[in-house]
């Protein structure tokens, strides 16, 4: 049994050797150099190949020596923070499906929460989406097995399945008292990450769900498109970021830098967005160039509990800058970046590296951006088929005084709200509304001042 022991050290401290010089492979000369520089912790690393040992020798079955050092990296991550991770080849695969905008499953970005897992955000058009699941969801059933003891890793595959197939979550929510079942059928999960409409025929809405690699291309063609129906002149934007999970940082730099224009007085030397981490090369920068798609006009950001990371670089940056007005409710507060090393060709390991500030300096994590304007999410409901009286106009009152100077035919449906659906939009989105009266308010209010 010694030899054999023996041998196992042996191996397992020339894959350590192998591991760490991997690391290495994969980081700046700086990082190389701290890490060549730093002596392994001897007594730690002998802890470790005695567990490895000891678990080969007498665990009650048999486990592959794959598997061993996985779990071991696994649980070297998952003990830092919710978001770092080892990726295995089928994570660098959806890892990359998620950055280009189709992958499959049921549309929800989650982290590991006490035990349990919790909801960031559903994405849209997605079955989480139409089943009703929210930020702030606790999963803690699959199927009827608990989640307490699994890693996200095996969390999430879990969730994953077949086109078509069915899944029941069991959820803990906030506002009930009862756990919640509900069952949604899997889907191939194909984000369209940027969508739009124009509102009172000269304010455009635009709503991002996910930051991938075209999107601030996609925001920008989307604009020209609403600017083209609005005959060449808008008198505003809403920018909707609620349930916005983050994505990639670049992208969302990218959409930032659309509305700040550098030949402008920006305060914070034009800054979007800076990261600090322990290392040289985590120390990024990013700056405003010329240029502002809105030429000046005025612009109004949504956002959410369920806004979080590069909704939040967006969103503070803009608020930063006095850019936009930031409406509705506190953020995520992700304020981390993750960075993909790679161990292998097929694997690797997503660590966090630095962490984000906006042009102020303000570090958003673990306490989000906070909105200019505190909006919360409610129902106006309808009464017997017909509007409440909030937000109801004098000449929808039955019986009311006709002005003789109005003309005729003039209150046609170009002049209303432009409805996805039959309700009216204080109906359909409360803190939308408030938005665009926010928006219009503006509008009155610069045009005044010019």
């Amino acid at each position: 049994m010694k030899s054999l022991f023996m041998k196992q050290t042996l191996c397992l401290l020339t894959v350590v050797g192998l591991l760490f010089a991997s690391i290495a492979f994969a980081t700046t000369p700086a990082q190389t150099s701290t890490v060549k520089n730093r002596a392994l912790p001897v007594k730690e690393v002998r802890n470790f190949v005695s567990a490895f040992g000891q678990i080969k020798n007498f665990y009650v079955k048999s486990v592959p020596d794959k598997k061993l050092f996985e779990n071991a990296i696994q649980g070297m991550l998952s003990g830092l923070d919710p978001h770092s991770s080892y990726l295995n080849e089928d994570d660098f695969n959806n890892l990359k499906s998620s950055t280009t905008g189709k992958f499959g499953g049921l549309g929800i970005e989650v982290i590991p929460f006490k035990g349990l897992i919790k909801v960031i955000s559903p994405i849209d058009d997605t079955p989480a989406s139409r089943a009703g699941i929210k930020p702030g969801d606790l999963i803690f059933k699959i199927d009827g097995t608990p989640v307490k003891g699994l890693s996200l890793q095996q969390a999430v595959k879990k969730m994953r399945g077949d086109k078509g197939s069915k899944i029941t979550l069991t959820i803990l929510r906030k506002s009930n008292k009862k756990p919640m079942k509900i069952t949604l059928v899997r889907d191939v999960i194909k984000i369209k990450s940027v969508k739009g409409e124009l509102l009172d025929s000269k304010y455009a809405y635009i709503r991002i769900s996910h930051f991938q690699a075209p999107t601030a291309q996609n925001v920008i063609k989307m604009i020209a498109e609403l600017k083209g129906q609005a005959h060449g002149k808008l008198g505003g934007l809403i920018i909707d970021l609620r349930n916005n999970p983050g994505g990639l940082l670049d992208s969302a730099i990218n959409v930032a830098d659309a509305f700040l224009d550098s030949n402008k007085a920006l305060a914070h030397k034009k800054l979007i967005v800076y990261t600090k981490g322990r290392i040289p090369g985590a120390q990024i920068q990013a700056h405003a160039k010329a240029g502002d798609i809105m030429q000046g006009a005025p612009i109004v950001v949504l956002i959410n509990g369920g806004s979080a990371s590069g909704s939040e670089i967006v969103a503070g940056a803009l608020q930063d800058h006095k850019r936009a007005i930031i409406i509705g409710q506190q953020t995520f507060g992700k304020g981390s970046v993750q960075t993909v090393l790679p161990l292998t060709a097929n694997s690797g390991i997503k660590l966090t590296t630095a962490l984000y500030y906006t042009p102020a300096g303000r570090s958003i994590q673990a306490k989000g951006v906070k909105p200019d304007i505190k909006v919360e999410s409610i129902d106006i409901p309808e009464k017997n088929g017909t509007l409440d009286l909030v937000g109801v106009r004098e000449s929808q009152l039955r019986g009311h005084l006709e002005n003789k100077q109005a003309k005729p035919g003039k209150a046609t449906a170009k002049n209303a709200l432009v409805k996805m659906d039959k309700k009216a939009l204080i109906h359909r989105d409360f803190q939308l509304y408030e938005a665009l009266n926010l928006l219009k308010a503006l509008t009155v209010t610069k045009a005044s001042i010019h």
